[in-house]
This record gives C-alpha cells, structure tokens and sequence, in this order.
C-alpha cells in the first residue's frame, strides 16, 4: 500500500491547533522557575521554540497566560473533584481519600505544585492574581472539602463539626507538601514519599473526623 504523505498545510494546520498547548507548557516552566514578576513573554516564546508576536496571537498579556495556565492545569483537577463529590457513592472516608490522592496525582506531583508558592510570593505585589487564584482555585477546592465533611456528618460517618474552618485545616498539609516540593525537599537527604506522607495525613485526618462511637466499636 503506497504510503500517505501529509501535506505542508496539514502539518501547519495541527502545529498551529497544539501551539496554545505548547505555550502554556512553556509558560508553566517559566513561571515555576522564575515566578510572576521576573517572567518575561520573550522568554516563554523563546522556551515554546516561536517568536513573541506569535504568543500575543494567542494572549494578550501576561496575566491573561498565566491565569490560562492555572484554568487549563489546575481547574479541570477541582472540576473532576467536585463531580466525584456529586457522584461518588462509597463512604466519605473512602471520597476524602480518592480526592487528596487525585489533587496531589494531579497538581500536587508535577509542576503545577509550584503556581501556589509563586501566588503566596507574589501576591502582595500582585492582589489582583491572588484574587483570581482565590476566587477560582482556592474557594473550590474548599467547597469540594466541606461537600465531603457534609456528606460525612449526614451519613452519620463523621462527628458534628464546623465544616468551615476545618476544611481550611484539611487543605493546609496538602498545601504545606506542595510548598515542601519547592522549597526544602532539596535539602533533605531522604526526601519524604508523598504517598507515606498523606497516609499519614489521611489516618490523622480521619481519626479526627469519626464519631466517637464508631471509634469505640474499632477494634
């Protein structure tokens, strides 16, 4: 069978429909490694293989590439978060596990880990990203914890609590592992395993949240 060569307009075709893909991993390994304000667009071009005017076809500036990042990264993770939470139908424990694993597999493990040091960083010369990455990051995320603390309370799973705060001391170690990755984990001889760490977390977090008689049945 003869073989099928693509044409060039094919090939211009599917490289100019992956390049926003490719800028935006580009951008990423920028941000990461230099953080909001020392970013530069010629170097994110630059790490892409393609010219400056060609990235402005594609984001007008930088704080609409990096808030593109954060949308097309993290937000589809929180977005399969919430609908577990909707459509899960094992216990709470068993949700609360699936969702941390599934954050850090996700964000926690890759360079994504590194936008939530550059927004802490940067926020006080930047309000305005730090409002985007509350308002469209961190409120999500805290609501998926409480929709798993509700569940657990209405199935009779979890102790009585006050769902609010003690989401926010659930994200805290998980926010607190991701910091680690970027900063202190180069320091360590043995670095800490993320999987024995949020076993850990889980067992401590769990322990807390499970009423007092069913603690009292556990062997």
């Amino acid at each position: 069978m003869p073989s099928i060569e693509v044409g060039s307009d094919q090939r211009r075709t599917r490289r100019k429909e992956s390049r926003p893909n490719e800028l935006l991993e580009a951008a990423l390994e920028v941000f990461v490694e230099r953080g909001f304000a020392a970013t530069r667009l010629e170097d994110v071009a630059s790490r892409a293989g393609v010219s400056k005017g060609t990235l402005y076809l594609y984001f007008k500036n930088k704080e609409e590439l990096f808030k593109a990042v954060v949308r097309s990264g993290i937000l589809p993770v929180i977005e399969r978060a919430e609908g577990l939470v909707g459509q899960f139908r094992g216990s709470a424990s068993e949700l609360l596990r699936s969702v941390v694993k599934g954050i850090w597999s996700n964000v926690g493990g890759t360079l994504l880990s590194g936008i939530p040091k550059l927004i802490i960083a940067e926020s006080g010369n930047f309000p305005e990203l730090a409002q985007f990455y509350y308002e469209e990051v961190i409120c999500r995320g805290l609501a998926v914890m409480q929709g798993i603390l509700w569940r657990g309370m209405q199935q009779g799973e979890f102790r009585t609590i006050d769902a609010e705060p003690t989401a926010r001391a659930m994200m805290g170690p998980v926010l607190l592992m991701m910091l680690w990755q970027h900063s202190f984990r180069c320091f360590e001889n043995e670095p800490l395993r993320a999987e024995r760490y949020f076993d850990s977390y889980l067992t401590l977090v769990l322990d807390g949240l499970q009423r007092p008689a069913l603690q009292e049945q556990s062997p």
